[in-house]
């Protein structure tokens, strides 16, 4: 252990002129004892108006199980969240973008009001995940990123369907080569539970990149929503980022030059989504590292596609978890010299120790 573990929440509740503030924490639950172990926070974006992040309140149970199991006292807060592929087509997409910026916000602002030791940030749709790790690098306190996991792909006539097949039949049916009953068909089954959109899109081009750029841990974000190990994973973010307080691993020593530039390759090697340019330009202006679109062409141009992935491949997220994974990908990207393989990740290890 290094350090004070304690040093930002014992500003707040040590000492007997704390003794209000224990007792409003007390009144909800927590003991003497709790009080004197480092407070994590749980930044959960939790919601029920998409299916992104409507499992992460459960997920957030079991992280906080790992964080007690690790001897320290998570507190859980919320944030917003809105969702693209519902409301895009709409005015209420003019809010996605903004929603960054209020994720980013609240978080700091819980954060530093609350003199959190650590935070964790349990994200899921396109825009809580880049705003969760803002918020983790202006904090720069010991933190990491946990991805709720893709959806499962749902099952029509006998073939696997995702939400990109509704909005291919929304076309169809406005050409007429598809009936009312043909499409409401296919809306009944092609999201059958919770997660993020299983194609390379936002969510999953981001959280494939910060896996890359090592702000999660290596192998937590495929793990699929609603997948049995996902539970375990949580517990084990839990316990690590009570292992980043432990060795004072920052995200400043993390989110690099050299890790940016990792996670732009990992991006281009998956056919990630273009906004990987606008969200991670906005990362490195929060840690404070140069970063400009020149980086992006300079090395998409240079890093070959080898993930087939929808939406313009073939397959989705469920199956290159089950092929193994961004560790797979940051293998073969590292056997082939294009990651710099000695940018530290949030297990304390180099992204190639970590593939």
């Amino acid at each position: 252990m290094t350090g004070d573990l304690r040093a930002n929440s014992r500003t707040i509740l040590d000492g007997p002129e704390r003794a209000a503030a224990r007792a409003y924490l007390k009144g909800i639950g927590f003991s003497s004892d709790d009080l004197q172990k480092p407070i994590i926070g749980v930044a959960n974006t939790w919601t029920e108006t998409m299916p992104c992040n409507f499992h992460l309140r459960a997920l957030a149970k079991r992280v906080k199980d790992g964080v007690r199991a690790a001897g320290a006292t998570p507190m859980e807060f919320n944030t917003i969240a809105i969702s693209d592929g519902i409301t895009m087509g709409t005015q209420g997409m003019k809010t996605s973008l903004v929603s960054r910026e209020v994720i980013a916000d609240s978080i700091e602002l819980v954060a530093r009001g609350h003199r959190f030791d650590g935070v964790i940030a349990l994200s899921g749709c396109d825009k809580t995940i880049p705003g969760c790790v803002m918020a983790l690098a202006r904090l720069d306190v010991p933190g990491l990123m946990l991805y709720g996991g893709s959806i499962a792909p749902g099952t029509y006539k006998g073939e696997d369907v995702t939400i990109q097949d509704v909005f291919e039949a929304v076309g169809a049916h406005a050409a007429g080569d598809i009936s009312d009953a043909e499409l409401t068909a296919l809306e009944d089954v092609a999201s059958p539970g919770a997660g993020a959109c299983g194609g390379q899109f936002t969510a999953n081009t981001m959280a494939t990149a910060f896996e890359i750029l090592g702000i999660s841990a290596m192998g937590s974000g495929m793990v699929p929503a609603e997948d049995g190990e996902k539970g375990r994973v949580a517990e084990d973010m839990g316990r690590l980022v009570v292992e980043l307080l432990e060795q004072d691993l920052r995200p400043s020593r993390v989110i690099t030059k050299e890790s940016l530039e990792n996670a732009i390759t990992g991006a281009a090697a998956t056919g990630g989504s273009t906004n990987v340019v606008l969200h991670l330009l906005a990362v490195a202006n929060e840690a404070g590292v140069e970063l400009d679109i020149d980086d992006f062409d300079r090395i998409a141009w240079a890093t070959p596609l080898i993930a087939d992935l929808k939406p313009g491949g073939r397959f989705v997220a469920v199956d290159l978890y089950r092929a193994g994974g961004m560790r797979l990908v940051a293998k073969r990207l590292l056997d082939a010299g294009m990651l710099h393989a000695e940018a530290i990740t949030v297990t304390g290890r180099t992204i190639g120790e970590e593939a």
